[in-house]
């Protein structure tokens, strides 16, 4: 299979920009030839996602209301983390503001591209080890519900389909797979 980039951009104009997200335009020709457009979605943050393990093997997720689904999402601990900055640092500041954990060990479990038909957003997700439980301090935009619960639960929430996000899918199944061999 061919890896070279097989479309061509004819033109391309920023139609939306934010401080997150901008949104871009493109006329192309596509792979067979013809005439086409794209739009793509550029994200200006990294999605971080951190999966709290104890040693009892319990974690914690967090719910809350998705605006663009228009409905409440159960996730692992989430949010964005500024590129330049190292994301392991974004990573502990989100676990504390969404959880209140502060955790000892830190372990990268995978990098994920979101959505890749649509934007290039890049994932990176990490296991937390060593948990020390303090008081959570949300954003101002995020009302947010905390529960604790066995790692195994939260495996049979995902393949049930209680669990959507794909930073949560993702990192549990993976590391369900890493408990299951013993290297994690």
């Amino acid at each position: 299979m061919k890896e070279n980039n097989p479309w061509q951009i004819k033109n391309k104009k920023k139609v939306y920009d934010n401080p997150w997200i901008s949104l871009t335009h493109h006329e192309v020709i596509n792979p067979a030839g013809n005439d086409g457009i794209y739009g793509k979605i550029h994200f200006k943050n990294i999605a971080i996602g951190i999966l709290p393990l104890d040693d009892d093997l319990n974690t914690w997720i967090v719910g809350q209301y998705r605006f663009p689904l228009n409905k409440y999402s159960w996730e692992i601990p989430e949010g964005g983390g500024k590129i330049g900055i190292d994301p392991l640092i974004s990573a502990q500041r989100e676990l504390k503001e969404e959880t209140g954990i502060v955790a000892e060990k830190w372990t990268e479990l995978l990098r994920i591209h979101t959505s890749n038909s649509v934007s290039d957003e890049e994932g990176i997700i990490y296991i937390a080890r060593g948990l020390s439980f303090f008081e959570a301090e949300p954003d101002e935009d995020e009302q947010l519900s905390i529960v604790k619960l066995p790692f195994s639960e939260l495996v049979d929430k995902v393949m049930n389909g209680e669990i959507t996000d794909s930073l949560s899918v993702a990192a549990v199944l993976k590391a369900k797979i890493l408990l299951d061999k013993n290297e994690l």
